[in-house]
């Protein structure tokens, strides 16, 4: 049993963004096999985390992000690849979050998308730098997402029939990570 749901991590704060459009996939996956799971976007960030005063007072909004980090069973983070790298917004939340305690023990998937042919493979493996140093349980089984604007309609749907089962064997790999990591922590 999953004590708290799965924080899905939409990594940009682009409105309209691919990860977004991933992020909701996986969320529907997690639905269909029962796993509780939440959607959090960097979207949803309020423009006074930008103010240099957020390191030392965190705006409520954040706090409530915060919250929600901490209280997941686990996280399911999907980066887009901005300039060889992941998006400059999902460091600063990550610098952001409370130190250890954010990631200390915290199972962690990634997902990595991009318009180029490598699918975010730079950005999930800087990614997985960070998460391991902050001493979180990665999950190996990574997804990576090549030509990302290709895979979806004009409505935002998934219309790669492969890809959408690799997302869901993820979601089905990494449910029974978190499971089996919260029965050896209790």
């Amino acid at each position: 049993m999953i004590p708290s749901p799965i924080l899905v991590i939409s990594g940009t704060n682009r409105p309209g963004s691919n990860a977004a459009r991933v992020a909701g996939t996986l969320i529907e996956h997690y639905r269909r096999a029962e796993v509780p799971a939440e959607l959090f976007s960097l979207t949803e960030l309020p423009c006074q985390v930008f103010h240099p005063d957020s390191y030392a007072t965190k705006p409520p909004e954040m706090v409530a992000a915060q919250q929600r980090v901490l209280a997941a069973s686990g996280l399911h983070v999907v980066t887009p690849e901005y300039n060889g790298s992941f998006p400059g917004v999902l460091k600063y939340f990550i610098d952001l979050l409370k130190f250890p305690e954010s990631f200390e023990h915290k199972p962690v998937a990634f997902v990595g998308e991009a318009a180029g042919a490598w699918g975010a493979l730079r950005a999930v493996e800087q990614l997985q730098h960070i998460f391991g140093y902050r001493n979180a349980h990665v999950f190996p089984q990574r997804v990576f997402i090549p030509m990302v604007k290709e895979k979806f309609d004009a409505t935002g749907k998934l219309t790669d029939p492969e890809l959408d089962a690799r997302l869901a064997k993820q979601v089905q790999g990494f449910a029974n990570f978190v499971r089996r990591l919260t029965a050896v922590q209790s």
